[in-house]
């Protein structure tokens, strides 16, 4: 009894976190992660406005307003950097994204679950595989001194294509690698949201004589709709963010032209040449524009009577 008057006494709020205890200490190792590497370095943004003197501190660093920005913006690397990123994340946007619903739809479809999950595991791993190893595979298959591409091509043309070292080929290549390392572990996501789509559906559009095509159009694909929108979304808060480690990687003196990113830039500049203000004002500038782009994706998304993130 006295138990329940204690609970009695408690306000709402309370009520609910002891109601449902077991799941929010399941989701706190979670909400722990992202307090200590997502939002307290937040405080660090600060940098970005100041001359920061890593003896002197936060506190102490003399404060210099946009003066980082403008230095950014008046680069004559600026529109570079800027035309290399959006390309390079333009290009994700329109021939990755779509693959992992493509492939979820595709496995959607196959009935034999043993056969499904075999090609699942398959999938998925190359997720797991790092960028480092990602690239030595690259290499081997594409170099021009022994590469397995380039002899086949030897073989049938008689001539041999520069794939790692010519500017044509490294957006090409880094789209490649990007679908055949994620896109697997992408249809995670649009596999669940397909375990939700009622059978009962599908049995009333076969008797109405609807086949496999315009089930997936009329059924399928509006079931997973909102899943796709959202993650659009989320997608679009990481437009810049074209990865440091495989640009890095891939990049030779003669393809800097075209893959010289913000994120490289930000390496360069703040940890090779120590201008960590500098950099800091670079990192804060993406994240402002995927601030925008989620705002205003969430915005249309609303009026076009989607859920949207929030």
């Amino acid at each position: 009894m006295g138990t329940k008057k204690i609970t009695r006494r408690m306000p709402n709020w309370a009520k609910a976190l002891l109601k449902d205890r077991w799941l929010y200490l399941m989701a706190l190792p979670g909400l722990v992660y992202f307090l200590i590497f997502k939002y307290i370095p937040m405080y660090g943004v600060i940098m970005a406005f100041q001359d920061f003197k890593p003896h002197l501190g936060f506190s102490q660093s003399p404060w210099v307003g946009f003066k980082h920005f403008e230095r950014l913006f008046s680069e004559e690397q600026f529109w570079l950097l800027f035309r290399n990123t959006f390309i390079l994340a333009v290009y994700n946007l329109i021939f990755f994204f779509p693959l992992p619903i493509i492939l979820a739809l595709m496995l959607n479809e196959v009935r034999k679950e043993r056969f499904k999950r075999v090609v699942q595991t398959f999938i998925y791993i190359p997720h797991f595989v790092s960028w480092v190893v990602v690239v030595g595979i690259s290499y081997i298959m594409f170099t021009t001194e022994g590469g397995a591409v380039n002899e086949l091509l030897f073989s049938i043309t008689g001539h041999k294509i520069p794939f790692l070292l010519e500017s044509d080929w490294f957006r090409p290549m880094i789209v490649i690698q990007s679908i055949w390392k994620e896109v697997g572990w992408g249809t995670i996501i649009f596999l669940a949201a397909l375990t939700g789509v009622d059978i009962q559906l599908y049995e009333a559009a076969r008797m109405d004589g609807a086949g496999r095509w315009r089930q997936m159009w009329h059924i399928t694909l509006p079931a997973i709709r909102s899943t796709i929108i959202i993650l659009l979304i989320l997608r679009l808060g990481d437009f810049l963010d074209t990865g440091f480690e495989q640009i890095f990687l891939m990049l030779a003196p003669t393809n800097r032209d075209v893959g010289e990113v913000f994120d490289t830039f930000v390496y360069m500049k703040g940890l090779q040449q120590g201008q960590f203000s500098y950099s800091a004002a670079v990192g804060l500038f993406k994240s402002f524009v995927g601030l925008v782009l989620v705002l205003g994706a969430n915005w249309l998304a609303k009026r076009f009577g989607e859920e949207g993130v929030y």
